[in-house]
């Protein structure tokens, strides 16, 4: 039996990012955004909605592009205040002990403490109402050298990588399964899981 509730944004959990955005000749923003996501394989993209009134959007919209930060549990209390803080009144940067750190041809910086990055520039914007979703084209991918293992490999344990599930932030748990376990062969699933304990 299902309660029938008024239509929202209830789809959770879903990942906490800090978007770096920038002009040039301007001090760096971060924003913490809640509602971002893969959009596409080839080429790779990915989507950030944003609210029209955040000082972030006009910046976004301006420049063309955003990196995408992803959080782990070290940067969870700055990614929360990046979500409450105002641009206009805090260099969030600075008030974080957050470090920027240039990309290639980009104006936005990374977030140096965050564990990898998307590097991303905007291919369209749609209005949908309360929010506007920059569409954008990941053109780099930069990865904290601890975060991978001695194989070469992501490790993304090692990075604590945080979720938000509707106004709560969470650790991502034990891994419970991998893609395609369902119709792995034995030997192949024991090994599997073993690697992921």
């Amino acid at each position: 039996m299902f309660v029938d509730l008024k239509p929202g944004a209830l789809l959770a959990p879903v990942p906490a990012v800090l978007v770096s955005c920038a002009r040039a000749g301007e001090r760096p923003n971060l924003v913490t955004i809640a509602w971002a996501g893969t959009v596409n394989s080839e080429p790779p993209m990915c989507a950030v909605s944003v609210r029209k009134e955040r000082f972030s959007h006009d910046i976004i919209r301006d420049s063309g592009e955003f990196v995408i930060n992803l959080v782990g549990e070290d940067q969870l209390r700055a990614a929360d205040l990046c979500g409450v803080k105002s641009g206009r009144d805090t260099d969030k940067f600075a008030s974080c002990g957050l470090t920027p750190v240039s990309i290639d041809g980009f104006t936005a910086p990374a977030v140096g403490e965050c564990p990898l990055h998307l590097a991303c520039r905007v291919r369209s914007v749609q209005e949908l109402g309360s929010h506007d979703l920059f569409l954008g084209r990941i053109e780099k991918v930069g990865v904290r050298a601890e975060m991978m293992d001695d194989a070469g490999k992501l490790d993304f344990g090692k990075m604590k990588l945080i979720a938000y599930n509707h106004g709560v932030y969470c650790a991502l748990g034990q891994a419970l399964g991998f893609f395609g376990y369902s119709v792995a062969a034995p030997d192949v699933l024991k090994r599997r899981m073993a690697e992921l304990k």
